[in-house]
């Protein structure tokens, strides 16, 4: 498989259709109640303390139906985004929030949805990009799967490389984390365009942005008083900072989706947040650890290095992936507006009369694309990147699954520490 290609269809055997089966009868709230960080694999060696202990196991990897359950679970479409019915001060026109017109198993503010994923394991490090995909309908668990491993573009052959020592993992996490046979899912966000899409939220509803930073107004804010209330604005900070949080959501439900997916399956595994994130996108400061290998911008402003994006696969919208902030902008509109977006009548949706509701959105009219691109150019020129104050690029959650060593909570924990789906798990997935 050269790089670029992505991962071959699964074609479930009779045993692994019956164990799917199973799986949609487990109950949601064992799977809630069940849930644990359990994180001693096949394979693992607790070094010292009183949990030390060393499996007799080599490490398994997931099987490639396991693995593909995993990532529809945390990155799959599940059909239309059903859009923001309505604000009194757009009626009679729809709201224009939602960046995508499909929906994915996770919630995303105002639909904006700007996270998409990176996962690695025994057999290379791949991006999936669901975010703009377009929701179809599949007649059996095996379309579902295999739609979302169609997506899926290999990076690299090899694991991704991260150093089991601090700073580029925590302590506690450094006897296992990206252990051989786990899978490593890093859904990671574009901040950039998620603070593009909250500044056309504040303006489409009347609120601009000031730089709080240097306690100043934007420059030329004051032409956009019949939009935006420039006497009353809200601090830049304060949005970047919404924008954060916000993605960071988006991150955490969709790993959390998958560690209940574990819990069902009888997988070991859980969600955490203890490797360095500028490691994983490329920005160590080590030639030799080149992780996701991002292109990272440096400033002596700046407190850390910026990662941007992965040029061709993942980029942030902002420099240097686009020429200034107005192609972003742009750009934005675009995904919006343009053939497959949420706001183009053409594109199919969940409605009676879909290219009706698409239709009615409000648009982004040029001057608002002007508003737009002012606010967001005064960021980029005062603090030389964008956004000004937070990461252009985040990952804050990852998910890793694994098959469980039982013997090892059999010997140092009561019964009980593990499921009876676990204790069974071969013998469903693997018989």
């Amino acid at each position: 498989m050269a790089d670029g290609d992505g991962l071959p269809p699964v074609a479930l055997s009779a045993a692994e259709r019956a164990a799917v089966e199973r799986l949609g009868r487990f109950p949601l709230l064992d799977a809630v109640f069940g849930r644990r960080s359990r994180r001693f694999p096949l394979g693992g060696h607790v070094p010292a303390g009183p949990l030390a202990y060393r499996s007799r196991h080599d490490p398994v990897p997931l099987s490639d139906v396991e693995r593909a359950l995993v990532l529809t679970t945390v990155a799959g479409v599940t059909g239309w985004h059903h859009a923001i019915t309505h604000h009194p001060g757009y009626a009679p026109a729809l709201p224009n929030y939602s960046g995508a017109a499909g929906g994915r198993t996770f919630p995303s503010a105002a639909g904006f949805h700007t996270a998409d994923f990176f996962f690695t394991d025994d057999s290379g490090t791949y991006f999936l990009s669901t975010r703009d995909a377009r929701p179809e309908e599949h007649p059996d668990t095996e379309g579902r799967l295999n739609a979302v491993l169609s997506r899926v573009r290999r990076i690299s052959a090899e694991r991704l490389h991260i150093p089991r020592e601090q700073p580029y993992m925590e302590g506690h996490n450094t006897w296992i984390a990206n252990h051989p046979g786990s899978l490593l899912v890093a859904p990671v966000a574009d901040i950039a365009q998620h603070t593009l899409a909250n500044l056309a939220f504040f303006a489409q509803n009347g609120v601009a942005v000031y730089d709080d930073v240097n306690g100043r107004r934007i420059p030329g804010i004051e032409a956009f008083a019949d939009r935006v209330d420039t006497d009353d604005p809200v601090p830049l900070s304060f949005v970047e900072q919404y924008s954060l949080t916000e993605a960071t959501a988006e991150l955490m439900t969709s790993v959390y989706n998958g560690h209940l997916l574990l819990t069902a399956m009888g997988l070991g595994g859980w969600a955490f947040d203890g490797i360095d994130r500028p490691t994983v996108l490329g920005a160590s400061g080590r030639a030799d650890v080149p992780g996701l290998g991002f292109h990272v911008q440096t400033d002596p402003r700046w407190p850390l290095p910026n990662p941007t994006g992965l040029p061709g696969v993942f980029e942030a919208y902002c420099r240097p992936h686009f020429p200034d902030m107005a192609a972003a902008v742009e750009a934005y509109a675009e995904r919006k507006f343009g053939p497959g977006g949420p706001f183009h009548p053409d594109t199919p949706g969940p409605w009676r009369d879909t290219p009706g509701v698409r239709g009615a959105a409000a648009p982004h009219d040029a001057r608002f694309k002007e508003l737009l691109t002012l606010q967001a150019e005064y960021v980029d020129a005062t603090f030389g990147r964008f956004p000004g104050t937070v990461p252009t690029v985040w990952i804050m959650n990852y998910l890793q699954a694994q098959h469980i060593d039982t013997e090892y909570y059999d010997a140092l924990f009561h019964p009980g520490a593990y499921l009876p789906e676990h204790a069974g798990h071969d013998e469903v997935w693997h018989g």
